[in-house]
């Protein structure tokens, strides 16, 4: 028998804030350990087998530490910039499709909804930033902002792109378009763009931009901004913030395999739908640890350049090719 609608609801909200909280935790220990093989170390052993209960130990050290508000800060805001940083990463998630019949909430304009919550992430970052009074913090949300408004509109030239070929905005149905074998996915759908391995790598980038990945990390820049827009949080209120870039990468991935990787779609016909997508989730989660310990971070304005100049005249092109193509063919 199935659950009451409220109950039903009320199941999902807590199996997303739980596969939050895990992914949050253990794609840190994946990250480390990733970072310690890349460069010839261990990574974290102590705590654990191979390490793996060092995000407990850290998270159980951030809950132990005081949330502290700079004096002249502005409280109210300081306190709900993480907060906000993290709504919106769970909202998304409750539309994402992770199986046939896995989905919180199936809407039929979907994917104008996630990029109407992401776009929520940059104003949080920046409310956390200004609110902290710190000059650091400050310049460093002010380099979010243009590093999002430029990286936007390369990602939504690719997913009006994806709108053409697919013709819907409900994730489900884009997935169920992508069924039987791998070549039907969208990335491999050259007769209707033959750049879509581009229009993919496009998206790639922009998503590494979009959730402040090296080598685009310059909301944190460690070396040049102490800790960016996160230097005046401590505990918990670091914690959410940190537990959201992690959010918001899964999110970015789980976008890349919906349109272009066939989502829950099993390209040889066995196992669960939601055992594949999860499956291309975390390979291209562990591509964007491989990006971040393999490449060093641009500088500012190279990083605009690769927008403005690159990205977006590419992204623009392969509108107007695929729109040509459908017309024609």
């Amino acid at each position: 028998m199935s659950l009451p609608e409220p109950f039903r609801l009320l199941a999902y909200l807590l199996g997303i804030m739980a596969f939050v909280g895990l992914n949050a935790a253990y794609l840190v220990w994946v990250e480390r350990k990733g970072a310690g093989r890349f460069q010839r170390r261990p990574g974290p052993t102590e705590v654990g087998y191979a390490g793996l209960l060092q995000p407990i130990a850290d998270a159980v050290k951030l809950l132990t530490k005081q949330v502290i508000v700079p004096p002249g800060a502005d409280a109210t805001l300081f306190r709900l910039a993480p907060v906000v940083v993290l709504a919106p990463a769970l909202m998304c998630l409750a539309i994402i499709p992770f199986g046939p019949h896995l989905v919180a909430r199936e809407i039929n304009v979907g994917l104008l909804l996630l990029f109407a919550f992401g776009s929520i992430n940059v104003m949080a970052i920046m409310i956390g930033g200004w609110a902290s009074r710190n000059k650091y913090a400050i310049i460093s949300a002010a380099r979010v902002v243009s590093q999002d408004v430029a990286y936007e509109i390369p990602m939504l030239l690719v997913v009006i792109t994806m709108l053409m070929v697919t013709g819907t905005m409900d994730l489900n149905q884009i997935v169920r378009q992508q069924a039987g074998a791998f070549w039907n996915w969208n990335l491999f759908k050259l007769a209707a763009n033959p750049l879509m391995p581009v229009t993919f790598v496009i998206f790639y980038i922009c998503m590494l931009a979009e959730t402040n990945r090296a080598p685009f990390d310059m909301a944190e820049a460690e070396s040049e901004l102490v800790a960016g827009a996160f230097t005046e949080y401590a505990g918990m209120g670091f914690g959410v913030f940190f537990m959201a870039e992690y959010a918001n990468i899964v999110v970015g991935c789980a976008v890349a395999t919906v349109l272009f990787l066939g989502g829950w779609q099993s390209p040889i016909g066995i196992l669960p739908g939601a055992f594949w997508f999860l499956l291309k989730l975390y390979a291209l989660v562990f591509s964007v640890v491989w990006v971040r310990w393999t490449f060093p971070r641009t500088q500012f304005y190279g990083l605009l350049n690769l927008s403005w100049k690159i990205l977006i005249p590419i992204a623009l092109f392969t509108l107007i090719l695929s729109s040509v193509m459908l017309k024609l063919f």
